[in-house]
């Protein structure tokens, strides 16, 4: 149970970022609850988590069941009044070559997929006149990159979904803000061959990858009392691979 702690919703919670996120807000002292796409998946996440919080199964394609999911968090644990959106996808392909079913999944988990989630939480936080929203961009969104326009639409779109909605909830006390990772140590980066990892590398002004840590060190000062009057704004984490 949450033991009036402030519910914490982490979607992708089972590896990467995600899961770096979900356990740090939990050693800040909320309950968090994180996605996963299986069975399998939450349960790793509840596991993981113990007493900090628990696992749950979220698929955002389907809008009903976003819903019951919403739903049921909030009935058991209570309204979550932190949300971090951090599920995505990925289809890459040269724009070429790319199918429309390649296009329409990555838009849909990635872009449609934070509205289905974010929409139905509003209420909860606008009660509550209180509520953090961290939507997880990336570097290409403002640098693009071959092989991944969807991909990169769909996270400049965050960005713009983040300073409108930013403005629509500053009044209730609600902030709403972006963080854009950069070139960070996770499984799919590690599935690179060496010498792309290494191009990066040269790229990035620290002369490194970063650690999944960064990125939640930046989320959790973004959800919590200090960050109160910051919103509407994406704060990149990548080493000086873009400054912009």
């Amino acid at each position: 149970m949450s033991e009036n702690r402030r519910i914490a919703l982490v979607t992708g919670a089972s590896r990467g970022i995600g899961r770096a996120i979900a356990a740090r807000l939990a050693a800040d002292g909320l309950f968090v609850v994180g996605t996963a796409t299986s069975d399998e998946g939450a349960a790793a996440v509840a596991e993981e988590l113990a007493t900090g919080g628990t696992g749950v199964v979220l698929r955002l394609e389907d809008e009903s069941l976003v819903g019951e999911t919403v739903a049921g968090i909030q009935s058991r644990y209570g309204a979550p009044l932190v949300l971090v959106n951090n599920a995505g996808v990925t289809r890459d392909n040269l724009l070429l070559r790319m199918t429309p079913a390649q296009w329409s999944a990555v838009v849909d988990a990635n872009l449609t997929g934070v509205y289905r989630l974010t929409k139905p939480l509003l209420r909860g936080m606008m009660r509550a006149r209180w509520g953090r929203i961290v939507n997880l961009s990336s570097v290409v969104g403002r640098m693009g990159n071959a092989g991944q326009a969807n991909y990169a639409a769909t996270k400049a779109g965050i960005e713009g979904f983040t300073r409108s909605l930013a403005q629509e909830l500053g009044g209730r006390g609600i902030t709403v803000n972006a963080v854009a990772p950069g070139f960070i140590d996770t499984g799919m980066t590690r599935a690179l061959a060496e010498s792309q990892r290494q191009a990066m590398v040269d790229r990035t002004a620290l002369g490194r990858m970063g650690e999944v840590e960064d990125v939640a060190a930046v989320v959790a000062f973004l959800v919590g009392d200090g960050a109160a009057y910051i919103t509407g704004e994406t704060v990149h984490v990548n080493g000086g691979l873009y400054a912009g």
